[in-house]
């Protein structure tokens, strides 16, 4: 058995050097997908583990992200809706049942004037449609006009999709606006507002004000990187395969031809 991969290796350096690299790029990937969902597992294992601590209340005092980050928090206040800012191209969270595709549309970011604070937190209230027709039509959504209070868990931010183009437009901070991603150190500087520097995503209670809040788990999409883990793998196995297969059957060939002689 020796003799003949040394064989097989020897005479066929360039099929040898390529299978391997076929199988060792195949293989790397295969491993990079199984960290990738165990990395999402160990994330969701994390922040269930730091929603189970004491709830936070954001008008007690100044947090930072370290402590809150994760956390489950109350907050009570009243909005200010002339600042809101609409996230575009922000996929459903959980597509509706019975469906895979998922429907595009926006984030409502808008900044809550913490009550008994100089502090402005701004709270991810949920996901809404996107008028297919035209863009710049924002979905009708309820503010209230009084003291609210909020319930959500703490984020570095809302999450951010890629951009072109993005930089130095001109802003008008008295109308809500349409923007491909948050940035919430800019928008302190931009508002000479004290922010929390965290946001808060508003969780489901409820309350009926034309928003989706069915937020999707950290561990969603670990199966499908087991399913590539699966196909890259099987890529592995068919390389080495078909560099074996086609090697012995011209090994074999060369030996009946030799035998004929």
């Amino acid at each position: 058995m020796n003799t003949l991969f040394t064989t097989l290796i020897a005479k066929r350096i360039v099929a040898t050097v390529s299978a391997l690299l076929v199988v060792a790029i195949a293989c790397a990937a295969g491993i990079w997908q199984l960290n990738r969902a165990e990395s999402k597992i160990t994330l969701a294992a994390n922040l269930l583990a730091r929603q189970q601590m004491p709830i936070l209340t954001a008008n007690d005092g100044p947090l930072s992200l370290e402590d809150a980050s994760e956390r489950r928090m109350i907050a009570r206040g009243q909005y200010i809706p002339q600042a809101a800012i609409w996230l575009d191209n922000r996929p459903r969270p959980i597509p509706p049942t019975g469906s895979n595709t998922s429907q595009s549309g926006f984030y409502l970011l808008m900044p809550l004037q913490l009550e008994g604070r100089d502090e402005i937190l701004w709270i991810n209230r949920g996901w809404a449609p996107r008028n297919s027709q035209n863009r710049e039509s924002l979905p009708p959504v309820k503010t209230p006009t009084k003291v609210v209070t909020i319930e959500g868990i703490v984020f570095a931010h809302p999450g951010k999709v890629y951009a072109l183009g993005e930089g130095q437009a001109i802003i008008d901070t008295n109308r809500p606006r349409i923007e491909q991603n948050f940035d919430l150190r800019a928008e302190g500087k931009l508002r000479a507002w004290v922010q929390s520097p965290f946001i808060l995503r508003e969780i489901d209670t409820g309350n009926d004000d034309g928003l989706l809040r069915e937020w999707a788990p950290l561990t969603t999409g670990v199966d499908r990187h087991y399913a590539y883990a699966f196909q890259w793998f099987a890529l592995a196995v068919c390389g080495f395969l078909f560099w074996l297969i086609t090697g012995l059957r011209q090994y074999w060939r060369q030996d009946v031809n030799g035998d004929q002689e």
